[in-house]
């Protein structure tokens, strides 16, 4: 995936500017796709001069006016392009998978602090998913007829908070693992 495509996916969500761009990819989709406010103007401005997204000036009071974009119609069809295309499986590349194999090699409690620090990174991660689910979905008056945007939205931080707890009942093992290979050391 490029980061055109998240780019499309927050604009036709919502039209925003490049910061609030930024901001979403801080709080939401940058869970899953990453990007730097640098790289979010660097690639809005080809989107715009390759047609994929309008921006029209937008004037704030005492601020600098700001550019706000929205999706032109070949951005759509790009868009529309990249989901209809088939995409590999993801592969599992894992550094820290890696490091705990090789650990074999090496004293296994030397790795337990990365691996404490990995776990307390992705409990943090797991619970910002679940303040935000609680916030955005079960907290928030739900609207009275579907709404697919705001479902789909739903089922991938479902898949996120998911994840989460099967990384964390992982490094949990690795940890216990570690601490008995290092009381037989």
């Amino acid at each position: 995936m490029a980061l055109e495509h998240a780019i499309l996916v927050s604009l036709l969500e919502k039209p925003g500017s490049g910061y609030e761009l930024a901001r979403r990819f801080e709080r939401s989709i940058g869970y899953f796709w990453t990007a730097t406010h640098q790289q979010i103007y660097r690639v809005l401005k080809r989107m715009e001069s390759d047609g994929w997204i309008d921006a029209r000036e937008v004037a704030q009071r005492m601020r600098p006016d700001k550019k706000e974009y929205s999706v032109a119609a070949p951005g759509r069809d790009a868009l529309s392009e990249w989901l209809q295309a088939p995409i590999e499986p993801e592969s599992v590349r894992h550094e820290l998978a890696v490091k705990i194999r090789g650990a074999a090699f090496d004293d296994p409690a030397a790795l337990l602090r990365e691996v404490e620090r990995h776990r307390r990174a992705h409990a943090d991660r797991l619970a910002r998913y679940l303040a935000g689910e609680r916030r955005d979905f079960i907290e928030a008056e739900a609207p009275e007829t579907p709404d697919a945007g705001r479902e789909l939205q739903h089922v991938v931080l479902r898949g996120g908070i998911a994840y989460e707890r099967m990384t964390l009942t992982w490094l949990d093992d690795v940890i216990a693992t570690l601490n008995r290979l290092a009381a037989v050391r």
